[in-house]
């Protein structure tokens, strides 16, 4: 189990290095040309820490980077998926490093939940991407809206659900590994993969603590080719991607100390507190997508 575990951290670790060589190579080639932007990389650096210390915890940093980068206009609207993609690589990285190190999680149902997270965002993501985004939103909101209250309900011990497990077996595990290919390609399309990993995770009688190596591992193999793709097509932000990647890991690294010592009590309340946020963020989008749509149709 350790060797296949250290064979997972050894590729996430090589899927790092190409990212690491193209922005480098990109940010010296702008320097070169005097053109690193006007953006700030301290106050975007120090909103990275700050989203990546919650990213850690299950928030999602791209909605809290999103909201102060557009609120006080850190970065242009156009480079904001570039640098939300290309600055989240490192920390994720650096939260699978830890995590899978850390947290003890049947290898099987490691490997398998995380292949299947990678394949749903390479393959997945062009069939779902053929549906309505509304519709997606909308149906994800109510779903994750229906599993908090499931979580709640719970809590209060109206009825058993949630368990210790680290592991799937069986019918259970095919349910985790179709959920996460569905999770994968989500992803891609703007809609995070933790809290709906979290839940479902829970849901199949795992403890909390064994989502974040799952879905950790997971975005740690997408991003780095994501992110490439953004520093090739000068998509991005180069101070605030690089600002995010250096300052990111330290909001990691205490995030992480943070949910190692929590008790599986503390890491269900996290877990309602990640889906019902999750779930106001999924209802925001929603609307804010009808209302484009109607403002778009009545031009």
């Amino acid at each position: 189990m350790k060797n296949m575990s250290n064979i997972l951290l050894g590729i996430i670790v090589l899927s790092g290095i190409p990212f690491v060589i193209a922005l480098i190579k990109a940010y010296l080639k702008k320097k070169s040309e005097n053109n690193l932007g006007e953006e700030s990389f301290i106050k975007i650096g120090l909103v990275g820490a700050l989203a990546n210390f919650f990213d850690t915890l299950g928030l999602s940093s791209f909605a809290i980077e999103t909201t102060f980068f557009k609120n006080f206009k850190l970065v242009p609207d156009e480079k904001l998926p570039g640098t939300l993609n290309v600055g989240a690589t490192m920390p994720s990285i650096c939260q699978a490093l830890l995590f899978i190190s850390a947290v003890k999680v049947d290898t099987l149902t490691l490997f398998s939940l995380i292949i299947a997270a990678v394949i749903g965002a390479l393959f997945g993501a062009s069939l779902i991407s053929k549906l309505d985004r509304k519709k997606i939103q909308l149906s994800m909101g109510i779903a994750l809206f229906a599993m908090a209250i499931i979580l709640i309900a719970g809590k209060l011990n109206l009825f058993p659900q949630g368990g210790n497990a680290i592991g799937l077996t069986g019918g259970k595990l095919v349910i985790g590994i179709i959920g996460n290919f569905l999770f994968g390609a989500l992803n891609t399309l703007g809609i995070g993969l933790f809290a709906p990993c979290m839940t479902m995770i829970y849901m199949l009688g795992m403890t909390p603590l064994a989502a974040f190596p799952i879905m950790m591992g997971s975005c740690a193999l997408l991003l780095p080719f994501a992110g490439i793709k953004f520093i090739k097509e000068d998509t991005h932000s180069i101070k605030g991607s690089l600002g995010v990647n250096i300052m990111g890991p330290i909001g990691v690294a205490i995030a992480f100390f943070l949910v190692k010592e929590m008790n599986v009590s503390m890491l269900k309340n996290l877990l309602i507190v990640v889906v019902l946020y999750t779930t106001y963020m999924m209802f925001k989008s929603y609307f804010e997508s009808k209302k484009k749509d109607s403002l778009d149709k009545a031009a």
